[in-house]
């Protein structure tokens, strides 16, 4: 410690001394880097250019849509009496699925709906009678008419037109009413304690179980719908994703498209693009647009909302040559390729094609069996580094402890 206080306090004496400790400090800064960069080698990640094939693709992300299920719900309120369906049952139109002991509210609201029910098929049936008969009082004043066809006068014509109003009149009654009658029937059912199928399909989603309370609205003015199944049916899956504003233009309907599922795993898809919509939407100032792919088949495993990635081919070559992109380089618009010929590195005017997502075409520029950098990394060596460090401070009187300076 005393040592260390006397070279401390021979240094600070005179300012001489502190120069020329400042200098030597400076000089062994120089001589570590200078060996440190003497001691720095490249480790070069290489690649051989060879011949195969090359997919281009644009890759977008989206969900399955439900455009294969149709859901199935109530309004009916009670206790679950019956099921009788389960998940993957193929079912048929009008098929019997569960059936309800209603409660009061169930039953005033199915009375209710019978009653609309009735209404309007008596007003289809006094709509079809009304237009019988102006069916039939049009024919009898055309039969009156006919034959004056370049005489007819003004008198006859008025009866003629306003038969024939009558008559367009009772039958635009007649589809109001059936259109009523419509609305009404599906009222109805929905309130049913017998529910059914609406079509053919494979049940799914079963929501029912016997013992089960569907509660009724505690609102007039709400209608207390539930779901109880969905039914898929026979047309295939829909993927709906999104596309770049940059890639939008490279995409065409009827590309052929994989398309992976993140809930499916070891599965890969194949669909096409069916529709793009090229006017797309604005969020956060990033445009994008919208595209619909279709399976080319379906699976059980595929689901309603399920994320999904898709890549659309655009392009597909084969007997190119190719390396990986990392190997390419852009200046002021041309491509070069970084080639290793007799261990150092250079750069080679290329042409380039089509590329995927790790590959691009060497259209000329490069030959099969050339062999190019696709990346490097500055490799170290210390150990001379500080040997050099430790020869440096042996200057300073490492066997005596006292430092000698000539001045």
């Amino acid at each position: 410690m005393g040592k260390i206080k006397n070279l401390l306090s021979w240094f600070f004496a005179r300012k001489s001394r502190l120069l020329i400790s400042v200098v030597l400090i400076l000089l062994v800064g120089f001589i570590v880097v200078r060996n440190r960069k003497s001691d720095t080698t490249n480790e070069y990640q290489t690649a051989t250019a060879q011949k195969g094939t090359i997919v281009s693709t644009v890759s977008a992300s989206g969900k399955v849509l439900t455009t294969n299920t149709l859901s199935i719900s109530t309004e009916a309120s009670g206790v679950v009496k019956k099921v009788y369906v389960k998940d993957g049952d193929k079912v048929v139109a009008g098929q019997k699925l569960a059936e309800i002991t209603l409660d009061s509210a169930g039953l005033e609201k199915n009375a209710q709906a019978y009653a609309s029910l009735v209404s309007a098929q008596n007003s289809v049936n006094s709509a079809n009678n009304s237009y019988r008969s102006a069916q039939a009082s049009a024919e009898k004043v055309l039969d009156e008419v006919k034959g004056h066809d370049t005489d007819e006068t003004l008198a006859q014509k008025e009866t003629r037109t306003k038969a024939e109003v009558a008559r367009d009149n009772a039958y635009d009654q007649t589809k109001s009413a059936q259109a009523n009658l419509a609305s009404s029937s599906l009222n109805y059912r929905s309130t049913s304690p017998i529910i059914t199928a609406p079509f053919s399909g494979i049940i799914e989603s079963v929501n029912l179980v016997e013992g089960m309370v569907l509660e009724s609205s505690t609102s007039t003015t709400n209608i207390n719908s539930q779901r109880v199944a969905v039914i898929k049916g026979d047309s295939l899956p829909v993927i709906n994703v999104t596309v770049s504003e940059l890639d939008v233009p490279k995409v065409k309907v009827g590309q052929k498209v994989t398309v992976t599922l993140d809930s499916v795993s070891g599965k890969t898809f194949t669909g096409v693009v069916a529709t793009i919509d090229r006017v797309g939407s604005v969020s956060s100032n990033v445009t994008s647009y919208s595209a619909n792919i279709k399976l080319d088949s379906s699976d059980l495993a595929i689901l309603p909302n399920m994320a999904a990635t898709a890549n659309i081919i655009l392009e597909t070559k084969t007997d190119v040559i190719k390396i990986p992109s990392g190997a390419i380089t852009t200046t002021n618009g041309e491509n070069f390729a970084n080639v290793l010929k007799n261990g150092a590195e250079s750069q080679l005017p290329v042409t380039v094609g089509i590329s995927s997502d790790s590959e691009t075409e060497i259209v000329s520029g490069l030959s099969e069996g050339d062999v190019v950098v696709s990346g490097s990394a500055a490799k170290s060596s210390t150990s001379g580094t500080s040997t050099q460090t430790r020869s440096v401070f042996s200057t300073f009187g490492g066997g005596g402890g006292n430092l000698r300076i000539a001045r």
